[in-house]
């Protein structure tokens, strides 16, 4: 489900490239998507669903069925009325969240103009998304991962819509996509809601301020507002700093990060979500060695998939690019511009994933303060090395300094890995199951065999722009398909068989 969802968001992207030139109206559309989808990410999939989700495990394995009704309606009714003074606020104060979040804009009034215009539109969707991840954190729950899986569908096919149905009939065809988001929101709602109704869990919203489970809900909230969601601050500020360089940077950035974010939400984010509720019920029935266990699977897979899709998106920036999006108003410069971010960002892909399955062995455990004291140090290193690498690349005339931004973003989530690891081995949280030096050798031997293929074969960047589509597409999926079965059999050659890494017990 969440395959689909995401194949539809690169689907979607390739609409916009077709139908919207990059410059002043795309830049100001993603920033005015960028600060509710940062806050989403933020309140929802980020704080809310790490701090909900194991309360929730823990009533419904230790309290009957009622008291689990009575904690939904409460943080329903809490969680939406909190939500929905933030919202107000942020509709009123659109054009100062402009300010802060898209400073350079304000040096040209039309760009901050359009962009708090779409904003005032746009805002409104962390409500409803917000209560969608509440819904979806309740289903996963209850082993329903489908459903909240799918819901992202109705993003993507409400944007294709207005992008290609509402654009052309709106005096400013980019404000269709504004649109677009708000009425999503309120479609992938509704979506769930039945499905919490078969379940006997739909809420009746209650304002529950003093409610043992709410109260417990927000004290772990606090702190997890930052430390879950340090990649998204790290890439919101990279927009900031984008704001001041050429008109384009902001979107060449979206496009490079849309393409990360396809195999991060295919596998890492979705791996995170179904290890979530295992973990927290191993906690809460006091089993250690399932929990490490878990954990270690988990990881397993994260080497097995990351490492293969951080080499292909670095090696095949360009060609993915060009065949996905080098339609209609993005042109080959466009290209050029977002393949230097995306192999920046690919870079750190890996780690991207790790963060995902590493901060869920402490959110499991109700532990939300440890990921904030290492949030930090990853964001100040990020702020630091935004500095130290972009600066000195703007003097120097360098065409790509938007990528100096991406390449910041990587080496602070590689630091911010490094420390949650050590910290799960002191405590003794996580202890690595037998055979990992034999797994790691695998994999960079079969990932040095892949790197072999692609850069002997896939040729110079200038064909690939030179082609048409089809010819670019077969050519991409001929070498996506020799990279990705190089990668495998060598790893079958080497004796890793997949059917071992199915179960929980590696």
């Amino acid at each position: 489900m969440t395959l689909i969802s995401r194949v539809l968001g690169l689907i979607r992207d390739v609409v916009f490239a077709n139908l919207f030139k990059v410059g002043l109206g795309t830049d100001a559309f993603f920033v005015a998507f960028r600060i509710p989808n940062f806050l989403r990410r933020l309140f929802a999939e980020g704080a809310f669903s790490q701090a909900f989700i194991p309360v929730l495990s823990e009533y419904k394995t230790q309290r009957e069925h009622d008291e689990v009704q009575n904690l939904a309606d409460h943080v329903a009714g809490t969680l939406g009325g909190i939500l929905f003074i933030i919202t107000v606020v942020g509709v009123v104060a659109a054009p100062v969240l402009v300010m802060i979040f898209a400073p350079g804009f304000l040096n040209d009034v039309a760009k901050a103009d359009l962009t708090a215009q779409m904003l005032r539109i746009t805002f409104p969707y962390l409500l409803f998304i917000s209560l969608v991840a509440f819904a979806g954190g309740i289903l996963s729950s209850y082993g329903r991962f489908g459903v909240p899986a799918f819901t992202p569908v109705f993003l993507n096919l409400s944007l294709i819509g207005a992008a290609i149905w509402l654009s052309p009939r709106m005096e400013e065809p980019v404000v269709a996509l504004a649109w677009g988001v708000f009425i999503a929101g309120i479609v992938q709602l509704l979506f769930q809601l039945p499905f919490l109704a078969q379940i006997k869990i739909l809420p009746r919203p209650r304002w529950g301020w003093h409610h043992e489970g709410v109260r417990k809900i927000l004290l772990l909230m606090m702190p997890a507002i930052f430390g879950s969601s340090v990649v998204q601050i790290n890439l919101l500020f990279d927009t900031l700093i984008a704001s001041f360089l050429a008109t384009g940077s902001v979107t060449w950035l979206y496009y490079s990060d849309r393409l990360v974010e396809f195999p991060l939400g295919v596998f890492g984010i979705a791996l995170a979500t179904v290890i979530l509720p295992s973990l927290s019920r191993q906690h809460t029935e006091s089993s250690p060695e399932h929990f490490t266990r878990t954990l270690d699977w988990a990881l397993r897979w994260v080497m097995l998939i990351g490492v293969p899709a951080m080499v292909g998106l670095f090696l095949l920036a360009g060609p993915l690019l060009a065949t996905l999006f080098q339609h209609g108003e993005f042109g080959g410069d466009d290209v050029n511009m977002a393949s230097l971010s995306l192999m920046a960002y690919a870079l750190g892909l890996p780690a991207f994933i790790l963060i995902k399955v590493l901060a869920t062995g402490f959110y499991a455990r109700q532990n939300t303060r440890t990921p904030v004291r290492v949030g930090i140090i990853a964001m100040l290193v990020n702020m630091v090395l935004n500095v130290v690498i972009v600066v000195p690349l703007v003097k120097t005339g360098y065409e790509g300094p938007h990528a100096g931004l991406a390449l910041a973003t990587s080496a602070s989530a590689f630091l911010q890995v490094l420390i949650l690891y050590r910290i799960l081995r002191r405590d003794d949280v996580y202890q690595p199951q037998t055979g990992w030096p034999l797994f790691l050798i695998r994999i960079l031997v079969a990932a040095a065999a892949m790197v072999a293929v692609l850069v002997l074969f896939t040729g110079d960047l200038a064909h690939w722009l030179a082609w048409g589509w089809f010819e670019r597409s077969w050519h991409l999926l001929m070498w996506v398909s020799a990279g990705a079965g190089t990668y495998f059999i060598v790893l079958w050659i080497l004796g890793l068989r997949l059917n071992k890494l199915k179960a929980v017990n590696v």
